[in-house]
Parts: C-alpha cells; structure tokens; sequence
C-alpha cells in the first residue's frame, strides 16, 4: 500500500514539474479546458465530447513524455550530441502531430456549431 502511494505521489510530482516548468504544457491545459467548456456551452453531444476531451488529453501527454525525454537526454548527454538533437527533435514534432491532430477534431466537432453562431 505504501509502495501505491509514493507511486501516485511521484505521479503527482511529475505532472506538477511539467506545469510548473513547461511552458507549453500549461497553454495545452488551458486550450483544452477552454474548449471543452466551449463545448459544454455549446451542448455538443457526450460522444463529440469524448473525442475532444481524448484529442486534449493526448496533447498534455505528449507533451508530457517529450519533457521526460528531453530530462532524460539532458542527463546522459553533457556535451553537444547529434543523436541528442534528434531525440529532442523528433519529440518535439510528436507534440506538433498532437497538437495538429488535436486543432483538426476542433474544427471538425466546433467548427460547424461556430460558423452556424456566427452567421446569426
């Protein structure tokens, strides 16, 4: 049992870093909630919702995992290294795909919604 709960406190931990640290992961946060209250004003349907909720969670998360790479090259890696960039690079660009995803089921759900509101 105590082994469960410094889990989640470590968990906890590191969610609180990537918050306080990353810039980026705290405009994702803020994106995604002011979308899914968007949403909820808008009384997009709970299946709509879902799809929305998974595309922001997914940005945090990748976001997530490229602060951890990125820690972890850091670490093992002192000097300029090409492989090291390359880590760095190609997390970097799983965020953007994330992101890029994220924006698309956007328009996809909201969009419509929004231009219907818009030409009222």
């Amino acid at each position: 049992m105590r082994q469960m709960v410094r889990s989640f406190r470590d968990a906890f931990a590191g969610l609180f870093y990537c918050f306080a640290t990353q810039r980026n992961m705290t405009i994702h946060a803020a994106i995604g909630a002011a979308v899914l209250l968007l949403a909820f004003v808008l009384k997009v349907p709970l299946l709509e919702m879902l799809f929305l909720l998974t595309a922001a969670a997914a940005a945090l998360i990748a976001e997530a995992f490229n602060t951890a790479l990125e820690k972890a090259v850091d670490v093992a890696t002192r000097e300029k290294n090409d492989l090291a960039h390359i880590a760095k690079d190609v997390a970097a660009g799983a965020v953007l795909l994330t992101s890029v995803y994220a924006a698309v089921v956007v328009v996809i759900i909201l969009g419509p919604r929004l231009w219907r509101l818009l030409l009222r």
